[in-house]
């Protein structure tokens, strides 16, 4: 069962998040709060699996302050930001935070289900509209592309198609089906890609393939 924690000012949000999830049998939300600090609280207590973040609640910094507090406790949860198209400032020091996922706030049901399961098994979710708009926000002109090619070059024909699908925001299970291979040999490759191009998760890989021009 995974054990899910999530913070969000407006009760609009949490009850439309508790009516989502209320619906799978392998999803149990154990605690939920409404600003950074409560947030933190309520994780070191409960111990979820997964972790949804509100980036901006009480106050413009209290989501990321709280991801920060809980990355830095023992044996932390993986983290996914909740997010709108607004703020993309915060997505990038998310990011720098440690955040395992970015997620929109008008995802569907069953692509937050999978997304949970997905960061509950140590992987990383990105949605690709947050993706782009990340490097956009980033990336200094053309100069961030030619490194981000030199390092994907790097990469076998499988991997390089590996990488394209994280960032399109498929998760192993769609990796596995789109290229006819088990899901475990899927996470075979990711972590051979991770390791190679030096991307601490799939967030930092997705951006990669988006630096690069891979994926538009």
């Amino acid at each position: 069962m995974i054990k899910v924690v999530y913070a969000d000012d407006e009760e609009l949000v949490r009850s439309g998040l508790r009516a989502m999830l209320s619906g799978a049998s392998d999803v149990t939300v154990v605690g939920e709060a409404c600003d950074g600090p409560s947030a933190v609280d309520v994780v070191l207590r409960r111990r979820p699996d997964v972790v949804l973040l509100d980036i901006k609640m009480s106050t413009d910094d209290d989501g990321i302050e709280a991801l920060a507090d809980i990355v830095a406790a023992p044996n932390p949860p993986n983290v996914a930001m909740l997010t709108t198209f607004d703020v993309d400032q915060y997505v990038s020091r998310a990011l720098h935070h440690g955040a395992n996922g970015f997620l929109l706030k008008d995802i569907k049901p069953a692509s937050l289900v999978q997304a949970l399961r997905d960061l509950a098994n140590g992987g990383a979710v990105i949605d690709p509209g947050v993706a782009a708009r990340m490097l956009r926000a980033q990336r200094e002109g053309q100069r961030a592309a030619e490194p981000a090619r030199e390092l994907l070059d790097s990469l076998s024909e499988r991997e390089r198609e590996v990488v394209t699908l994280i960032a399109q925001g498929l998760s192993n299970s769609e990796i596995g089906a789109t290229l006819f291979l088990s899901e475990a040999t899927v996470k075979g490759y990711v972590s051979s890609v991770l390791a190679k191009i030096g991307a601490a998760n799939r967030v930092q890989a997705a951006l990669l393939a988006y630096r690069s021009g891979w994926v538009g």
